[in-house]
């Protein structure tokens, strides 16, 4: 009898790749030009990224250019959780989060998906906040892989545990 293979379904962002892009994001904001004389900054306030700005505009800026940062150190837009600006005093403020783990409402759509779409005899089960996948076959496992990614998800995913 062939032994189980499986998998598991996460969305974990790395902590220190988050700061990395924070801290370029802020070593950009104090370099350029168009940041200067408007208060502009970024940096960790608990959990969450605070960002403010003398104008409504530059904050927005402050937020593109972490995008754009987050983006070139290869972690997904679709986890985080930016707020509209607010009016704090003189000073505008948006303060962004970062989302891990999969909720019980998306991990129950992906397992419906699998169950619907995925091929036979692949079992999904709930694990907190990752879903694990198994199967007798790794061309299934292969090919559920094949259906995640091609679905268009509202938040991101990563394989691991590939045994």
């Amino acid at each position: 009898m062939a032994s189980e293979s499986s998998f598991d379904i996460v969305n974990k962002v790395e902590r220190q790749e988050v700061d990395n892009a924070v801290n370029q994001a802020a070593k950009e904001i104090s370099q350029r030009f168009d940041f200067k004389n408007v208060d502009a900054q970024i940096e960790w306030s608990g959990e969450s990224i605070a960002m403010q700005a003398s104008t409504e505009e530059r904050v927005n800026a402050v937020l593109d250019v972490f995008k754009d940062k987050l983006v070139k150190r290869q972690i997904s837009l679709k986890g985080l959780d930016a707020d509209e600006p607010k009016l704090s005093g003189k000073i505008y403020k948006i303060t962004a989060t970062i989302a891990a783990g999969i909720t019980q409402e998306n991990a129950k759509k992906l397992s419906k998906l699998i169950r619907d779409e995925g091929p036979k005899g692949v079992k999904a089960q709930i694990q907190g906040e990752e879903l694990r996948v198994s199967s007798k076959s790794r061309d299934d496992l292969q090919a559920v892989q094949a259906l995640i990614k091609g679905q268009d998800l509202d938040f991101a995913v990563q394989f691991v545990n590939y045994r």
